[in-house]
């Protein structure tokens, strides 16, 4: 099945040129020409990707990522911005956004983090990853810990999973990067330690023993305490 793309920009000639060139590499494209609009065009039919500007008149693209990330916690969402200052990074990941490119931007980056996107939401090979009494199926992506349902965003599931394909084994930040968002993100972030903390919230919701511990100097790493 063909990928439904969404482009929220208010400038007219990004919109043009990305519809001319995902056209081109296979996707299903739909324009907004900024937030409100694009909710309603979400509404219509559901995007697999919303390539998003944060700079619109009326609603920002802040608030537009936190309603359709709310409408759907699986939703690949790549902010694209001139806002290139790390703080606005970090803003747009924890707002809930997959991925973060500036402008001016190459297009054939563009499109492979599309594709990374993409295939994080195929899951992989393994039905079930299982650790302790944590269990994540990679099909629903569905987690669970001790029977307790644990709701993940798309990025909390893409830490997770790669916790449970690597436990008792350190990961270092530049590994998670690279797992969990697909490049190198560029200078100081605390967007990995912000993760990390949501994720230990809902694994020890009901008060169990942390799973996910920090090695420092080192990473973090998925095992039991003695």
């Amino acid at each position: 099945m063909t990928a439904h793309v969404l482009v929220v920009d208010d400038d007219e000639e990004i919109r043009a040129s990305l519809r001319r060139g995902l056209a081109l590499e296979g996707y299903t494209v739909t324009l907004a020409v900024d937030g409100e609009d694009a909710l309603h065009r979400a509404a219509e039919r559901f995007p697999d990707v919303v390539i998003l500007d944060l700079m619109m008149p009326g609603l920002d693209g802040f608030e537009v990522c936190r309603r359709l990330r709310a409408a759907d916690p699986m939703l690949s969402i790549i902010m694209l911005t001139a806002r290139d200052a790390v703080p606005d990074r970090v803003a747009g990941l924890e707002t809930g956004a997959d991925d973060y490119m500036v402008k001016p931007f190459a297009f054939s980056e563009l499109v492979a983090r599309i594709r990374v996107c993409l295939r994080r939401r195929e899951g992989n090979g393994q039905r079930e990853l299982r650790f302790a009494d944590l269990r994540l199926d990679v099909g629903t992506r569905e987690a669970t810990r001790g029977g307790r349902a644990i709701a993940l965003t798309t990025t909390e599931y893409e830490l997770l999973r790669l916790f449970l394909q690597h436990p008792r084994q350190v990961l270092t930040r530049d590994r998670i990067y690279e797992g969990v968002w697909g490049y190198d993100f560029e200078g100081e972030s605390k967007i990995i330690e912000v993760y990390v903390s949501y994720l230990r919230q809902k694994l020890e919701a009901a008060g169990e023993p942390r799973l996910i511990h920090t090695v420092r100097g080192a990473g973090y790493v998925l095992r039991e305490e003695p």
